[in-house]
């Protein structure tokens, strides 16, 4: 079962450049398979929503990960997965190029997770309808597809069009494209029908939701014509220091379960950036079973 490192973004309030090249070579020594990136263009000011019950607001720092995979990718050979990038608040002609590039600068190594996140703030500040994001995704994952693989594509969709036009420089080889998704009904069948794999929100674990989910998941892609057994599988746990004694059975059960990988989130439990949270990462892998 590999083993991914989710980076701790949520930690720092400055970047320090060579901080982050030390850390994912640390994480390559230490027996990491990949990097798990999540993704936020903009955070809502909650000044003036004292309402607001979301995960994270524009406080909270993050990095776009296409980007930092640009930048950390001739600093390892780890696989860089975006876990995930909010896909229908961006153009899809536009991440087909920014993710083919990367998929030619690191062969092999770019998994695209994708998402339709939850951020209505967001999406309203990109232009997108938000009550529209799971039907515009359902439609740019073939796109994206037929982007990185058609030297010309004619598309009129629902939501994008493209006139005869295409990509240039084509990826060698196809980049996978995994959903991550709670268990709610539609979004699961989302992953059958058109999904390389899931990525199971962090809330959903072994006997916590996960298995139902997970059957509804291969029933879709049988009636979809798809093979089950051929879909992809990671878990992610949240790791804290007060919860590390819990991770070899955690991860035990995820590798019971038939996961592929496993995602470990070191948290946001006050570390500081990035010492703390890189010791926190490198005693994960030892409870690999």
């Amino acid at each position: 079962m590999r083993l991914g490192a989710v980076f701790p973004q949520g930690q720092f309030k400055t970047v320090d450049p060579d901080a982050v090249v030390r850390l994912v070579q640390r994480l390559e020594d230490a027996g990491y398979d990949h990097l798990l990136v999540y993704d936020h263009v903009l955070g809502a000011d909650i000044s003036n929503r004292p309402d607001w019950t979301g995960y994270y607001n524009s406080a909270d720092p993050f990095l776009e990960p296409l980007v930092l995979f640009a930048y950390v990718a001739r600093s390892c050979s780890l696989e860089l997965v975006t876990d995930v990038l909010v896909l229908p608040q961006r153009q899809s002609a536009l991440v087909a190029k920014q993710v083919a590039t990367l998929a030619l600068l690191a062969p092999g190594r770019i998994r695209l997770g994708v998402g339709i996140g939850w951020n209505d703030v967001e999406y309203e500040a990109l232009g997108v309808d938000f009550r529209a994001r799971a039907t515009r995704m359902e439609e740019q994952i073939p796109l994206l597809r037929r982007l990185w693989t058609e030297p010309s594509v004619e598309h009129r969709g629902t939501s994008e069009t493209i006139d005869a036009a295409g990509l240039a420089p084509l990826p060698l080889e196809p980049v996978p494209i995994w959903i991550g998704c709670g268990t709610d009904s539609r979004a699961v069948a989302r992953v059958g029908r058109l999904a390389d794999g899931w990525l199971p929100e962090p809330t959903v674990q072994p006997g916590r939701g996960f298995e139902p989910a997970w059957l509804q998941v291969r029933a879709a892609a049988t009636a979809a014509g798809r093979d089950p057994d051929a879909l992809g599988l990671e878990g992610q746990l949240w790791s804290p220091p007060e919860h590390e004694n819990r991770l070899p059975d955690r991860l035990a059960r995820w590798r019971d379960a038939g996961a592929d990988a496993v995602g470990i989130n070191s948290g946001r439990a006050g570390m500081p950036w990035s010492d703390d949270q890189l010791d926190a990462l490198l005693r994960a892998a030892d409870a690999r079973p």
